[in-house]
């Protein structure tokens, strides 16, 4: 990608068993300063972890990005700006090919990419037809969702005591958010790939 914002990956190995996955990530750290590898030493499931994560940001505003997900060209910049367009956006999330009420072309379901279109020229043609626009949604998608701190520090971290090892969460979030004043963006110029699945395999929580 070719991203202006200054930013910083924070992985995190939550206790991987297989100490193949733990090599590779550390060896992919050592290939960029902005890369941090943290470990925890027990597994704390999908929601603590990102909430870790989280609170390790400090002030700093978050991107949750799934490990099976696929960027290109400018599109960190362009979810930040929709971030920035008015002062009460909690979370910004960008269109995908798998990602429920955010998914293209066929609505809630996993989308093939089109023919002979890669990421990148798709994501392009994204930005050239539908430059900066947004529209209001009741929940954000976390396979690739912005978050603004303004809204961690009102409205708090993911709730890990219900929704344990992922999958509603984000939601409860943006509900909370949206409670408390605070808007959750679909945003219209930004294509991200979502492979689906892989970050969690097999496994959901009870």
């Amino acid at each position: 990608s070719t991203c202006r914002t200054p930013w910083r990956l924070v992985v995190i190995d939550d206790a991987s068993p297989e100490p193949e996955v733990s090599a590779w990530l550390q060896e992919v750290a050592a290939t960029d300063s902005r890369i941090e590898l943290l470990r925890n030493e027990q597994n704390l499931g999908f929601v603590g972890t990102v909430n870790r994560g989280m609170a390790l940001a400090a002030e700093r505003d978050v991107l949750l990005l799934n490990s099976d997900t696929e960027v290109a060209n400018d599109w960190l910049d362009r979810i930040r700006a929709a971030a920035y367009g008015d002062q009460k956006v909690a979370s910004v999330t960008p269109f995908s090919n798998n990602a429920t009420i955010c998914s293209y072309p066929r609505f809630c379901q996993d989308n093939d990419l089109p023919e002979g279109w890669p990421v990148a020229e798709l994501d392009a043609l994204f930005a050239k037809v539908n430059p900066g626009q947004v529209v209001d949604v009741p929940t954000g998608v976390g396979f690739c969702m912005y978050i603004r701190r303004a809204a961690l520090n009102d409205v708090g971290l993911f709730d890990v005591e219900h929704f344990g090892k992922g999958y509603g969460e984000e939601n409860d979030f943006c509900i909370r958010a949206h409670k408390a004043g605070w808007r959750n963006l679909h945003l219209l110029d930004t294509f991200v790939l979502h492979s689906g699945g892989v970050s969690f395999g097999d496994s959901k929580s009870p």
